[in-house]
């Protein structure tokens, strides 16, 4: 009987302890599979509070439609019921102290259709002549890798970028874009620029059209009715009880003649064939303490942020926005990030009849002291921020705060360069162990996801020979 260890319970480490048993029982192969999970719960990043009939993400609150991971594994394990769709409508960038419509026909804050771009109050005429030299400059010189800020500047100069595509993506990685590698975010704009020369050509020929007609814009993201947690619920329960070792840390990895050695936190050890690490990065380097190639990596960049989230009757908001959320310019002088209306995102299931809710973020480089304030100071900021947009009568009926420390690995240029030698290395010197998650290729629920499945591969490949 073979023992695989998969290190990190987050959904990289359950996706593949979910694969893996399904492969195992349906072949019947002479496996063992055991997760071990420092901590007391599964599922990483996310996490669902549940409260007075509304449904609370304390981490992600949906997945990408169009990476079909995700969906596929939500089936799998009897959630397809369960899924829902965000509801559709305005989205904001406040700029100024005002808050701006999305311009319509954009991608990522890149235009795809020209006319609601110079017809919009969110750039200046200087900056929407700047934007359109997209249309006139030459393709950039191939590189390695660059930072997403100086690509897009290039681009489009400043002013599109820091109102539109900044809030965008930091929204997205929580960083800032002059540090964060292209090649391992958006590859794709690399290619769109280098194949068309502009990136505005390059979308419009790329993209699919748009529907024409009445009727909503099409849903983008996926969700579960009872919320995320519960995609982590349902892969537990289908896993053999035996399977899952919470609250059971992993020190030290030593690779031996045939077998690895695992030094636990409690001073146990067990041996195992082949081993899966899906934790953060700079966790992985402690445990592989003795590999020079491993340790003389740069320790990874981690940001940290929260989120507030207020309980509201919807008589409360006395200004109320036709919208479902927006995001923060850079320059505005605010320290939330970005807020989403979460009863009109996920109206089906985020908040009971006559309530809202909303969901603020903190935290942005160079203002990260502000995730270790107290809850009170948070929810003060928040909603001293919220009353210049919106007037709101009287405190909440309630407020979750979250936060997630060192949380958001940050993709510096050169990542997937790093990421790719580090995967040779440890082929060449540590043949049978494997790594996954948020910290090496692709931050998203699908992402880590395809991460997962790609590691139950190549565990069953090595096995097998």
């Amino acid at each position: 009987m073979k023992r695989i260890t998969i290190i990190g319970g987050g959904i990289s480490g359950l996706t593949a302890a979910y694969y893996l048993n399904k492969q195992i029982k349906e072949q019947n192969l002479p496996y063992q599979i055991t997760l071990l999970e420092a901590g007391e719960r599964l599922g990483g990043k996310i996490k669902t509070e549940r409260r007075e009939g509304f449904t609370i993400e304390r981490g992600p609150d949906s997945f990408l439609i169009r990476k079909q991971s995700a969906e596929r594994l939500a089936r799998e394990v009897g959630l397809g019921d369960q899924l829902v769709m965000n509801g559709t409508g305005k989205s904001y960038i406040l700029v100024d102290g005002k808050l701006h419509s999305m311009p319509q026909g954009s991608f990522m804050g890149i235009p795809t259709q020209v006319k609601p771009f110079l017809f919009s109050d969110l750039f200046s005429l200087s900056g929407k002549i700047r934007a359109g030299f997209d249309l006139l400059l030459p393709k950039g010189e191939p590189k390695k890798d660059q930072s997403l800020g100086k690509f897009f500047r290039r681009r489009f100069g400043d002013e599109l970028v820091e109102n539109l595509i900044e809030p965008l993506l930091s929204g997205i990685y929580a960083g800032n874009i002059d540090d964060l590698s292209l090649m391992a975010t958006f590859p794709n704009f690399y290619q769109l620029e280098q194949h068309h020369r502009s990136l505005v050509k390059g979308l419009q020929k790329t993209m699919p059209k748009p529907k024409t007609g009445p009727g909503k814009k099409r849903s983008m993201f996926y969700s579960l009715k009872d919320g995320l947690q519960s995609l982590v619920e349902a892969i537990e329960a289908n896993l053999d009880a035996e399977i899952v070792r919470k609250d059971t840390a992993v020190n030290h990895i030593k690779k031996g003649p045939k077998q690895y050695t695992l030094t636990l936190s409690d001073g146990s050890v067990i041996q195992s064939d082949a081993v899966m690490i899906a934790t953060p990065f700079n966790t992985m380097k402690k445990m592989l303490a003795d590999y020079d190639f491993v340790t003389s990596i740069k320790d990874m960049k981690a940001t940290s942020v929260a989120n507030v989230a207020l309980a509201f009757d919807q008589s409360a908001i006395k200004e109320d926005i036709d919208g479902t959320g927006f995001v923060v310019s850079r320059n505005s002088d605010y320290r939330i990030t970005a807020c989403t209306w979460t009863h009109k995102k996920w109206p089906e299931t985020a908040a009971p009849e006559g309530m809202a809710l909303l969901r603020c973020y903190v935290g942005r480089p160079g203002d990260e002291d502000v995730v270790e304030l107290s809850d009170e100071a948070l929810e003060k900021i928040v909603l001293a921020d919220l009353n210049k947009i919106m007037k709101i009568e009287g405190k909440p009926h309630f407020s979750i705060v979250s936060r997630w420390k060192n949380a958001m690995p940050q993709y510096s240029v050169g990542h997937k360069e790093k990421i790719d030698q580090l995967e040779k290395d440890i082929a060449e010197n540590l043949p049978g162990l494997f790594v996954a998650g948020s910290s090496f290729r692709g931050i998203g629920i699908p992402d880590c996801i395809d991460q997962g499945e790609a590691a139950v591969e190549r565990i069953l490949a090595y096995l097998e020979n």
